[in-house]
Formats: C-alpha cells, sequence, structure tokens
C-alpha cells in the first residue's frame, strides 16, 4: 500500500514537472523590427536560429529598402513609405566619395551634419508611417507576440515594443552618446572607460582623461538632432511625456555584438549578453595544398613541412 501510495506520487510529480517545462519550452512568436544595411545582415542569422529552434519570426520593414527580402524562414508585413526608389537611393548611398575629399574641418563637418539630417529624416518619416498605420497596428497588436527583437541605433522599435507593451530585446553594437549605459544605470566611470572615436586605451594620462570627458559631449548635438523625433511620436502614442532613455530602459534583454576581446572591459548589467561571435561563420578548415600556398606566399622558403594530425 505505501509503495503504491509512494509511486503515485511519483508519477504525480513527473506529470507536474513535464507541465511547467512544457510550457516554458513551447515555440514563441517574435515581432523583428530591424535597422536597415549592414545591421539587417546580423540579425538576419539570429532570425535564421530563432527560425531553427521552433519559433515564428514576423520582420517588419517599408516596401523601399536595401537589403531586407522576403526568405522563407520568416514571414515578412511590408508598409508604405512616403519615398520612391529613387529618392531612397539617393539619401542612402548619397556620396560615397565625399569622404574622401580635402576640405576645411568646418567645410567638411558641416556637409556631414547636412547628410545626418537627410538620412535621420528619412529613418523617421519611415518610423512615423508604420507607427502610425493603424491596419498594420492592428494586425500586430492581435498576433499577440511574445517578444519584439529590435536594433536600438534604430528607436523605433523599442518605441513600438512599448506602445504594445511587449518585451523588448535589444540587438546591438553601441548606442551613440551612451544611451545604453544611461538606460540600462550601468555605471560608465570616464576615468577609466575609453569612449568611442577618442583612440584611447584603458590606461589614459590626465589630459587623455579630460579628453575622453569631454569628448562626448560634442556627440549630444548630433543625437538631439537624430533622436528627438522618436521622443516626440513616443509622447504622442503613450499621450504621456516620455524620454528616449524612459523607452529604452523597458529593454528586457541587451544583445550585444561585441566581446571584451576586442573591446576594453567595462562594467555590465545583468541583462547585458555579448554575442562578439556571432558573425563568425563556421568555414571549412583550409587544404594543405591551400594552406602551403598561402605559406608560400607570405615565406620565400622552397619547402614546407605539413604533419598530419594523429
Amino acid at each position: 500500500m505505501a509503495l503504491g501510495l509512494q509511486l503515485r506520487r511519483q508519477v504525480l510529480a513527473g506529470l507536474l514537472l513535464c507541465l511547467c517545462v512544457g510550457r516554458w519550452a513551447e515555440a514563441g512568436k517574435v515581432l523583428v523590427v530591424p535597422m536597415e544595411g549592414s545591421h539587417w545582415l546580423s540579425m538576419r542569422e539570429a532570425v535564421r536560429e530563432l527560425h531553427a529552434r521552433g519559433h515564428q519570426a514576423v520582420v517588419v520593414a517599408p516596401e523601399v529598402n536595401l537589403h531586407i527580402k522576403a526568405d522563407d524562414f520568416f514571414t515578412m508585413k511590408t508598409y508604405a513609405i512616403p519615398y520612391t526608389r529613387d529618392e531612397f537611393d539617393s539619401i542612402m548611398k548619397g556620396r560615397p566619395d565625399e569622404f574622401f575629399e580635402r576640405a576645411r574641418f568646418l567645410t567638411w563637418f558641416l556637409e556631414t551634419m547636412a547628410t545626418l539630417k537627410n538620412v535621420s529624416l528619412f529613418f523617421a518619416r519611415s518610423c512615423e508611417a508604420l507607427l502610425y498605420n493603424k491596419d498594420l497596428i492592428r494586425d500586430l497588436n492581435a498576433s499577440s507576440f511574445d517578444v519584439v527583437l529590435t536594433d536600438p541605433v534604430y528607436p523605433c522599435g523599442a518605441v513600438l515594443a512599448k506602445y504594445l507593451s511587449i518585451p523588448a530585446v535589444f540587438f546591438l553594437r553601441f548606442l551613440p552618446c551612451d544611451l545604453d549605459v544611461e538606460s540600462t544605470a550601468c555605471p560608465n566611470p570616464f576615468s577609466y572607460i575609453p569612449r568611442l572615436l577618442t583612440m584611447n586605451s584603458d590606461r589614459m594620462t590626465f589630459f587623455q582623461r579630460v579628453k575622453n570627458m569631454l569628448y562626448p559631449l560634442g556627440l549630444k548635438y548630433i543625437c538631439q538632432v537624430s533622436l528627438t523625433p522618436y521622443e516626440r511620436m513616443a509622447s504622442e502614442l503613450l499621450q504621456r511625456e516620455v524620454s528616449l532613455v524612459e523607452i529604452l530602459a523597458s529593454g528586457s534583454v541587451w544583445l550585444f555584438r561585441g566581446d571584451f576581446v576586442m573591446d576594453y572591459p567595462r562594467p555590465i548589467m545583468p541583462n547585458m549578453v555579448f554575442i562578439g561571435g556571432i558573425n563568425c561563420a563556421n568555414k571549412k578548415p583550409l587544404s594543405q595544398v591551400c594552406t602551403a600556398a598561402f605559406v608560400q606566399s607570405v615565406f620565400p622558403v622552397e619547402h614546407v613541412l605539413f604533419f598530419k594530425k594523429q
């Protein structure tokens, strides 16, 4: 009798465990709001892996774009934007040769800021076309997504996740103006962490530390120009004043496409995960013939010996 009761308890415990695990192991629905260009090429591999693991991904993109094309491992939903293909190509491609032209710093800076304003205006109007598309928003809201995967360098996905009350996972390399550390309340000491583009190391002289502190101030203007429209759109949708830092602070997980092998170590928060190897594809090893040809092209030797691993 006691043995039968013990077995019954074990069976009930096993069933309860299966029910609990089954609930968390079931596939989810992922809404993907990518950034244009090479950012999407990195995110696409993550979406492919999500599909391989049984998750359903829906990618939202403008009708006119560079690289975001339909594929068999996700469902694509497009929306119209107030630009033609020719206007889009003119804005996105611009004049590549202008970066190699020799000009006075002030002239170069003004031209660069004009280009930045045009590109920022394009992305802001594209975001407006998405957020104010009532039919598309209604369809997305009814789809009951589990999570939004987005690159916060294009804050539209973060605003959409906040508006739809869906947890957000950020997939990024870095954010300008230290918005990532500010939004996560992460320690960010100027005296020890070299700032982007300063060329400083983690061992700085006094004047390098001063430069490290002053340099980000110049980037604040760029962020003010390019990111302010998203705060306005978020405030209109949520019907209250909201900052971009507050929008980004709602991110559940931050996936950084970096690693301390490439970057200097810095403090991180528990929801920051470094995935620097995600863009490293698994390639087949070179044959001995190719390796020998490469070595002989670099080193002027007559004979190269290779020993086969046992």
